[in-house]
């Protein structure tokens, strides 16, 4: 075997610092590489006379010379086997939405699941163009899905999730959740108290400002006439004439950040937080009370469906409004957030989250948790 060609490798080479003979490298090189040409390259460097030198360097150096094409070939079959999923473990779901007939998922670079409504989910994946970070979807009344991406657009599907048109928002903001109205108008929310609205299904938008520096949460309408926006610093705002005036309200104390909010009617809503904080008022945000959740994950979304209302969090957490406390939903030990959520059948709720997060919980199987308590 001739000496020429070689590539260099850095290895830790502590463990033969003291090495004496070529029996005694065999096994340290063998377990580092696998190879019957190992052994051949330091006969070689001591057939020529230079064992001597070449151990000073090679300590030294902290590297030593191997044949090009020693190391074993690289096994893919876990990743194929991974990437020919429908829901992977690397993906990161942001709302999951029904229309009544199909079930949508929406996460970054692009990722869009669908399925039929079922309470198990036959899932299709697909990928939007551009790959763009979606945040957000929601059901319209006339069954369309529309969701929202942070490079600022609209994404808007008429066929059940099969296919999607984009639409451009014209704002400079930073865009953070989508609504739609009981008239099928698109809302978005954003940065500087920014609300957005289109009443053609996104092709046209109007901008206008509360004037506050401040991060708008979310919207929400309980009827056409009357809805209510929440955000940073506690900010509160309401409408009375279908979104085409506000007027700002008391803000939540202690400048609460609302991760979440929902609002039965103009009197009774709830705004949730850091530290699994639940803020209620049954007086249109005069006054406020702390719910017990008996956690202190934050909490960020919640999902009414009927008369029950759920709410979802980091750490696996989802909670059901009990009274006036929150009981522990039983779900899989898992240390994700979990984000969205939509009903799939009597009793049974399908929750999104992160690192591939998408299953069935039972409602009915709750535990009342003692007091607030970290996970």
């Amino acid at each position: 075997m001739g000496c020429a060609k070689l590539t260099l490798v850095k290895i830790s080479m502590t463990s033969i610092n003291k090495t004496k003979s070529v029996k005694e490298i065999k096994p340290v090189v063998s377990h580092l590489y696998v190879t019957e040409y190992s052994l051949d390259l330091f006969k070689c460097s001591v057939a020529k006379g230079r064992r001597k030198k070449l151990m000073p360097a090679i300590v030294a150096g902290f590297s030593i010379s191997l044949l090009t094409g020693c190391e074993a070939p690289l096994n893919l079959e876990g990743v194929e086997k991974e990437l020919a999923k429908q829901v992977r473990r690397t993906d990161q779901l942001q709302g999951v939405v029904s229309n009544g007939q199909a079930l949508v998922a929406v996460g970054g670079n692009g990722l869009v699941l669908r399925s039929e409504l079922a309470a198990q989910p036959a899932w299709q994946r697909q990928t939007l163009d551009g790959n763009p970070a979606l945040i957000d979807v929601v059901a319209c009344p006339d069954n369309a899905f529309a969701a929202l991406s942070m490079d600022r657009t609209v994404w808007r599907s008429s066929d059940n999730g099969v296919s999607w048109q984009r639409n451009e928002l014209p704002t400079p903001e930073n865009v953070l959740s989508i609504s739609c109205a009981p008239d099928n108008a698109l809302w978005v929310t954003g940065s500087f108290s920014t609300l957005l609205n289109s009443a053609d299904g996104g092709a046209s938008w109007t901008e206008n400002s509360l004037n506050e520096d401040a991060m708008l949460t979310g919207i929400q309408f309980f009827d056409g006439q009357n809805a209510v926006v929440a955000g940073e610093f506690g900010m509160i705002a309401r409408t009375s004439d279908g979104g085409q005036s506000w007027q700002l309200s008391d803000p939540i104390p202690n400048d609460f950040y609302p991760q979440g909010s929902y609002f039965k009617d103009a009197d009774h809503g709830w705004v949730a937080g850091l530290s699994g904080a639940v803020l209620y008022t049954d007086d249109g945000g005069r006054n406020w009370q702390q719910q017990h959740t008996g956690t202190e994950s934050p909490l960020y979304s919640f999902r009414a469906v009927d008369d029950e209302l759920f709410l979802l969090g980091d750490h696996g957490t989802v909670l059901k409004l009990a009274g006036d406390r929150w009981q522990k939903v039983k779900t899989p030990k898992i240390p994700v957030y979990l984000r969205a959520a939509a009903p799939v059948g009597e009793n049974q709720l399908l929750v999104a989250g992160g690192w591939g997060a998408l299953f069935t919980v039972d409602t009915t199987a709750t535990v009342t948790v003692a007091s607030n308590s970290a996970d």
